[in-house]
């Protein structure tokens, strides 16, 4: 209706005087006018009865033959036109009948003071005083907001009652009635232009607001859907990592000022990366939607707040008074999944549907004044579900003694992988959209065992964080990577992801300096991908770590946009060089609700002047909405699998000899 509305307002300030008003918007204006006229109905009824009363003065001045019979009349007249409008008002009359009563009651104060005025015998006086005539039609067509149409015939009658008086009344020659008529007429004619004028401006005034309102209107709800953009996962519907952390700090603070209990639950979907290379990742997005739905309806009769935690993971803030309760929730939600026997064939198990496992820790079952811990806790609790062999609950206790996990058997690893190279980089190429030419390559890090079995990055690279290795591991992944695809000259930028524990680090940003130095790299061809899930808001070094890396000449990109803690705010703080969207976006756009989230997410980056990289494209028929939306850079399976050195060349040394074939044949 507002867009329509505005368009109709657009129409309308365009016309010009004499053309017809849009009934539509003349109804809207009758109701406003009327609104505000109601509020001052009833003050300017009693000044105006008490203007009436208050020229008794001149009465006794000019005709004071009679000015006894003009007191009493004005009195009554007064007295009665105030009483009758009030209780108009107070009934809530309709205004136009208001209107025309104050009208007639106008012309009313005015023929009885012609009449009575009459019946003095100081005709000089009465010739003066009949020029106190116009005030009436000020009144009239200023004083009262009336219509031009009223106002017109109201201030008419009093011209012609005066110009009938002058001739049948009143003896006066013909240079008065000349001169008299045309004051009125002059009158007449200025303060019913006046009040044309004025009511013409009311309502362009009107106008003006009631765009003015929309556009607000319009603003707050843009507002209102960025912020849900910013705090909700466009694949489910779920709050996303930003808002179940607003939520985890809010319970912590509460847990730490009045002891108000709760538990993190977090759930992992079992061999899901099996699911989605096998069934695909539209049907993968379509496994993630009926999960979420069935922890809803599991959660719903609780005082829960669930969320997307990021890729397969989610997470349940409850409050809750015991570790066992916070247990019983969990169970639910693991039945709840298990419950929608969604097929899943590919699984080791031969279970054949998908379930989740899940970890739980309560608040008093963990010390520490810090909210990571007990996320951390819970963590641990589903490693522990899943090492147990999946689709069960396991809840932290601090009781039960710890045992040694694989995390040290991958932190072994870790400490020598570089030395006997079981560390390696895997390149996946990011193209252009209106050329498919490859701009860039992203450096992704593969890891494997003892027996060459690979490791996958979401196993290692925690362990990482935890030990410290990722700080060699990610100068060796920069200087390699810088090496191999810069050196090399196959891409004109190549892009290294960066943790948390790096970018805290006291003097990253000159290690980097000195790869840089040590490799003969431009600073502007290496570019250093932030995950938004690292709360840059919060964490002034990592702040202080980006602004040293962009002030030394490497690019910056945001990898994750819409998943993680940062949100529009880091966008405000820090210059990004690229922005990337993450892929859970772009698989949502086949519903019209999140092509519009996702239209929206790319309207708002384009604005802020942000270079855009879509991850995730599966098909061509994703790659032409991204084209019709005008984005800059792509990446995904479908335009390049992450691959070894040798293969991403090839590709390149390929794609090299076509566009100089293409090239030559256009000569």
């Amino acid at each position: 209706m507002q867009p329509q509305i505005a368009e109709l307002i657009d129409t309308e300030l365009g016309k010009r005087w004499h053309e017809k008003r849009s009934l539509t918007l003349s109804r809207l204006y009758n109701r406003r006018y009327d609104a505000a006229q109601r509020k001052e109905a009833r003050v300017t009824i009693w000044l105006a009865g008490a203007l009436y009363i208050l020229f008794s003065i001149t009465d006794v001045i000019l005709i004071k033959d009679i000015y006894f019979y003009s007191v009493v009349m004005r009195f009554f007249i007064s007295i009665a036109y105030v009483l009758i409008i009030d209780f108009q008002l107070q009934r809530n009359f309709d205004l136009s009948v208001i209107d025309k009563q104050c009208a007639i009651g106008v012309f009313s104060g005015y023929a009885a003071w012609i009449w009575l005025s009459s019946y003095s015998q100081n005709s000089l006086s009465v010739s003066y005083y009949l020029t106190y005539g116009t005030i009436f039609m000020m009144i009239t067509n200023l004083y009262f907001n009336f219509k031009f149409k009223l106002a017109a015939l109201s201030s008419g009658l009093i011209v012609a009652t005066l110009l009938i008086s002058l001739f049948t009344i009143f003896n006066v020659n013909l240079e008065f009635i000349v001169a008299i008529s045309v004051l009125y007429v002059s009158s007449y004619a200025l303060t019913l232009f006046v009040n044309w004028k004025l009511n013409e401006e009311r309502y362009r005034v009107f106008l003006n607001s009631l765009h003015a309102e929309i556009q607000q209107k319009e603003a707050i709800e843009r507002g209102a859907a960025l912020l849900r953009l910013s705090t909700t996962d466009a694949l489910t519907g779920l709050a996303n990592r930003r808002a179940t952390d607003d939520e985890l700090r809010a319970l912590w603070e509460g847990w730490q000022s009045s002891r108000q209990g709760f538990a993190v639950v977090l759930i992992d979907i079992d061999y899901f990366k099996r699911f989605n290379d096998h069934y695909g990742h539209q049907e993968g997005d379509r496994c993630l939607v009926a999960v979420a739905g069935a922890m809803a309806r599991a959660t719903a009769r609780h005082s829960c707040a669930l969320g997307r935690f990021g890729g397969e993971e989610f997470i349940v803030l409850i409050r809750c008074e015991s570790r066992d309760e916070a247990g019983l929730v969990a169970e639910e939600v693991r039945h709840a999944v298990e419950s929608l026997r969604f097929v899943h064939e590919q699984r080791p198990d031969h279970i054949g549907f998908v379930t989740v496992s899940v970890g739980a820790a309560f608040s008093g079952d963990v010390g520490g004044d810090k909210v990571e811990r007990l996320v951390t806790e819970a963590d641990r609790a589903l490693y522990g579900a899943k090492a147990s062999g999946r689709n069960r609950v396991r809840v932290f206790d601090r009781n039960e003694p710890r045992k040694v996990d694989e995390d040290g058997t991958i932190a072994d690893l870790l400490r020598s992988a570089v030395v006997e190279g079981r560390i390696s980089l895997a390149y996946q190429p990011i193209r252009e959209v209106e050329s498919g030419r490859i701009v860039a390559a992203e450096a992704l890090m593969r890891l494997t065992n003892t027996k060459g079995k690979p490791i996958s990055p979401a196993a290692f690279i925690p362990v990482a964080e935890r030990t410290g290795a990722i700080m060699e591991l990610g100068r060796w992944a920069i200087a390699t990577a810088c090496r191999d695809l810069i050196g090399n000259d196959l891409v004109p930028v190549v892009s290294v992801n960066m943790s948390a524990v790096q970018l805290k680090a006291p003097g990253f940003a000159l290690s980097v300096a000195a790869i840089l130095g040590e490799t003969g790299i431009l600073p502007h061809r290496l570019a250093l991908e932030v995950t938004e899930g690292l709360e840059i808001d919060n964490q002034p070094e990592i702040e202080s770590c980006i602004r040293e890396l962009k002030q030394l000449g490497v690019q910056v990109w945001l990898d994750d946009f819409g998943t993680g803690f940062a949100g529009l705010s880091c966008l405000r703080k820090i210059d990004f060089d690229v922005v990337k969207i993450d892929r859970s976006f772009l698989q949502a756009s086949h519903a019209p609700k999140g092509a519009a989230m996702f239209r929206d997410m790319v309207g708002l980056l384009k604005n802020a002047g942000h270079a855009i990289v879509v991850e995730g494209i599966e098909d061509e028929e994703q790659l032409d909405f991204l084209a019709e939306q005008a984005v800059d850079l792509v990446q995904g399976f479908h335009l390049g699998k992450p691959m070894p050195l040798a293969a991403f060349k090839q590709v390149t040394v390929m794609e090299s000899a076509e566009a100089a074939k293409r090239s030559g044949t256009a000569r």
